[in-house]
């Protein structure tokens, strides 16, 4: 199992949340997507560690992008 914790910008209300929840959620061996609108904070939990670029990309897909 693995933890990582990214930055997202630019959500601004719980329909954001939603959308990048369930984008992120996509993505294979996820198996949760913590998020917390006030700092931009998203806490991924997987089977394996995932590559960085698949979660940008799901970040993407859902209007935001990851803070490098």
């Amino acid at each position: 199992m693995a933890t990582t914790t990214y930055t997202v910008k630019g959500m601004t209300c719980g329909h954001c949340v939603s959308s990048v929840k369930t984008e992120i959620g996509k993505i294979d061996g996820v198996t949760s997507v913590d998020v917390d609108l006030a700092t931009g904070a998203v806490r991924v939990d997987s089977a394996a560690p995932l590559a960085d670029a698949d979660v940008a990309a799901a970040v993407d897909e859902a209007g935001y992008e990851v803070a490098v």
